[in-house]
């Protein structure tokens, strides 16, 4: 993700010249990073809540996640005002991971559930479409946006992140071994933890930094 934002900033100030919207390899890379996002999203539920629903824990992550989600579409709205993100990837686990409780626990309704999302999203019947046609001259939404989320497919993959743990195959011996304890292990689990906090500030600190060079460098 951080690789990602970094090459976009250098395309964006002029340093890089690639096609990030529709270049196979660049599309194919965000696609990557969405997937590995909300899978971790689907299994983190179970991890929290297998045990029955936390209810503390839901309504602070409703308030940080929605905290989080309003700054990333102000600073968007000020930055980038014909493209600001109005339903970005904050927005959609926030509303995600309130859609996808009742499945927690559930593991071939939420498998079921999500394959009939993502084989119907892609036969092209399960789809946003009606409603951003809906909301964007009564929202006053942009055309395009930086950022965009749509709730089919992507809940599906949290679904099957939550199908997967809750049926228990994150504990197989076979990764457990793959993440055996090494300084590796405790740099990705620190950044697990502070997944949110790494994400809102390394967008703002590439930023500057790219846009901070192209200002030293500009003829």
């Amino acid at each position: 993700m951080i690789v990602f934002h970094f090459c976009y900033d250098l395309n964006y100030f002029g340093f890089i010249s690639v096609d990030i919207i529709h270049d196979f390899f660049w599309r194919s890379f965000r696609w990557v990073i969405v997937w590995i996002f909300l899978l971790s999203v689907g299994i983190s539920l179970v991890i929290v809540h297998g045990d029955g629903i936390r209810w503390a824990s839901v309504w602070r992550r409703v308030l940080i996640l929605g905290g989080a989600a309003g700054a990333v579409t102000l600073a968007t709205r000020f930055v980038f005002p014909h493209s600001w993100v109005y339903f970005g990837i904050l927005h959609f686990i926030l509303l995600a991971s309130l859609a996808a409780l009742p499945f927690v626990g559930h593991p071939r309704i939420a498998l079921v559930t999500a394959l009939l999302i993502l084989f119907g999203s892609a036969g092209g019947w399960l789809h946003m479409h009606g409603l951003y046609d809906w909301a964007r001259p009564l929202l006053h939404l942009p055309r395009y946006t930086k950022d965009l989320v749509p709730f089919f497919p992507w809940f599906g993959v949290v679904l099957l992140g939550v199908a997967f743990a809750s049926a228990g195959w994150h504990r197989v011996p076979l990764l457990a071994g793959v993440m055996a304890s090494g300084w590796g292990t405790r740099v990705l689990a620190f950044m697990g933890r502070h997944a949110l906090a790494l994400y809102l500030l390394h967008l703002p600190i590439l930023f500057g930094v790219v846009m901070l060079l192209y200002r030293l460098t500009a003829p």
